[in-house]
């Protein structure tokens, strides 16, 4: 069989190895695809392994001996799932992969808007420390998370290691999700092995610092008004997209705080800009944005209070690893006609 990876770059900066894969069947290796080039280098390719690049319908009718897309992620909504059935083709994902690193990264974020390190570090290089009357000084507030309203919108492996994170800070957690049964009764267990209250009190809101740590279900009205960080672990869906916008910051507590690691397109861009210069959000941070590689007119990249990175949340050395090795044991599982991670 011919096979091919589509975007070696998107994973591998030379510090691992795509072995698990290349072993299994002799694989064409890109740095790189577009939407221009991407037929030029699938071919006659009967295997592909993807990240990015786009099956839809007329792809696929272009593709005629194309039988399986390993998609090198968690995410596949670049892929027509009802597509590819029609034209006989097996697609299999990558779940949970990167809960870890995706979590750390959140953390990340949040510690840095409330500490503002990068801000005092940079203050310190300056020489201001040097220069300053008193032994210590801060630029800005700096927020005690304890006792702190975390809203985690999205409750699968992420969020709940992010919730679970919240827990040790001794933060109350409220979640918004699209099932809330799966987890209102009684405890249970996150990846970890550790087990979560769920906490299904009606009153809102959480009464003193001893309630901390509890979790409770709610929508997202009250997750808005209630919350002093609100991070998004949700999928890009219809219902989700740009859940963060205009009307609904305006629902939210004064000085909030947004994190993003998710998906760009929940977040409407100008919206939250506009929100930033208000102080209305008196910071954000944002992994991921609504195009990528990001533009130049992008108004998040002038708005102030906020981190960007480039999307790299899910790229530790061992996240990457695992989601080769898990690309390569779904592949074996088609060969040998078993499914494995099978999504069409």
């Amino acid at each position: 069989m011919k096979a091919v990876y589509l975007e070696e770059g998107a994973v591998n900066r030379g510090d691992i190895s795509l072995a698990p894969i290349t072993e299994i069947l002799d694989t064409k290796v890109y740095e790189n695809t577009t939407e221009t080039d991407k037929f030029d280098h699938i071919g006659d390719a009967e295997v592909v392994f993807a990240n990015k690049i786009i099956f839809d319908e007329e792809t696929f009718r272009q593709l005629p001996k194309l039988r399986y897309i390993g998609v090198c992620a968690t995410g596949y909504n670049v892929i027509d799932l009802d597509a590819a059935k029609r034209h006989g083709v097996r697609v299999t994902n990558v779940p949970a992969y990167s809960t870890e690193s995706v979590a750390q990264l959140a953390w990340g974020f949040i510690l840095e808007c409330a500490d503002h390190i990068g801000l005092h570090n940079l203050s310190v290089h300056q020489g201001d420390w040097i220069r300053s009357d008193t032994f210590c000084y801060w630029l800005a507030p700096v927020m005690e998370l304890a006792g702190k309203t975390i809203g985690i919108v999205g409750y699968g492996n992420i969020g709940r290691r992010v919730a679970e994170i919240a827990q040790a800070f001794r933060m109350n957690v409220l979640v918004s999700t699209a099932h809330p049964e799966k987890y209102t009764t009684g405890l249970h267990k996150s990846d970890s092995g550790m087990e979560n209250t769920s906490v299904a009190e009606n009153e809102p809101g959480f009464s003193n610092l001893a309630e901390t740590g509890s979790i409770r279900f709610v929508d997202t009205e009250e997750l808005y008004a209630l919350s002093d960080i609100i991070s998004l672990h949700c999928p890009l869906v219809p219902e989700t997209k740009e859940i963060i916008r205009k009307e609904n910051i305006e629902k939210m507590k004064d000085g909030v705080i947004i994190i993003n690691v998710s998906r760009g397109g929940l977040v409407n861009e100008a919206d939250l800009a506009d929100a930033l210069q208000r102080g209305k959000v008196a910071a954000a941070a944002v992994d991921v944005v609504s195009t990528e590689p990001m533009l130049l007119d992008n108004p998040l990249l002038t708005a102030p209070n906020l981190r960007i990175t480039p999307h790299m949340a899910w790229a530790s050395v061992e996240a990457r690893r695992r989601l080769i090795r898990t690309v390569a044991d779904n592949l074996l599982a088609y060969l040998a006609g078993e499914e494995k991670n099978v999504i069409a």
